[in-house]
């Protein structure tokens, strides 16, 4: 059997092995950067021991192994009337409401957004599936000259790009003569 004392040892002599091959490691693993300094007085960092300037050596950075977690996030894509894609919870046309007869002249619309339209996003209206006015960062918009009649209106949300992302349910009014 072996002795305490000798057991002691080997242990502090294993403990020492695994130390040093700890601090091998990091050593091998740091890196040296170079830091050069021009006429002009400008620093530039390069790992290129060729362009000279003083050694530094930096220690590697720590990591953090990435957990793993399903997406929540909801697809960015062309959702469904009262879908709206992110970052908006609710995006419809509020007035005129579906069904409402109005007078011919300026009609407005009001588009509700929640929360409030993002300074990159636009609202486009649509009256019988043909764009009525261009797209514009507002939630307001009016209609002139509409005939008498029954007409369908729309809106579409566009992201920064002009991609369309979301249409509101179609609402039907009616313009009197």
């Amino acid at each position: 059997m072996m002795s305490r004392r000798r057991l002691q040892h080997r242990i502090g002599l294993s403990t020492a092995a695994v130390l040093l091959l700890c601090l091998w490691v990091s050593v091998a693993q740091s890196q040296t950067v170079y830091r050069v300094v021009d006429e002009q007085g400008n620093v530039t960092f390069t790992d290129n021991p060729e362009r000279g300037g003083d050694a530094i050596t930096l220690a590697p950075l720590p990591s953090m192994p990435s957990a793993s977690r399903p997406s929540t996030a909801a697809p960015r894509s062309l959702g469904r009337p009262g879908q709206p894609f992110m970052p908006y919870d609710r995006f419809t046309i509020a007035n005129p409401a579906s069904g409402a007869s109005v007078h011919g002249g300026m009609t407005p619309v009001e588009v509700q957004v929640v929360p409030p339209l993002r300074d990159d996003h636009q609202i486009q209206l649509l009256v019988n599936g043909e764009l009525s006015q261009s797209a514009l960062h507002s939630d307001a918009f009016w209609l002139a000259g509409l005939s008498a009649g029954q007409h369908r209106l729309q809106a579409e949300l566009l992201d920064n790009q002009g991609r369309v992302q979301h249409r509101t349910d179609p609402v039907t009014i009616f313009i009197a003569e």
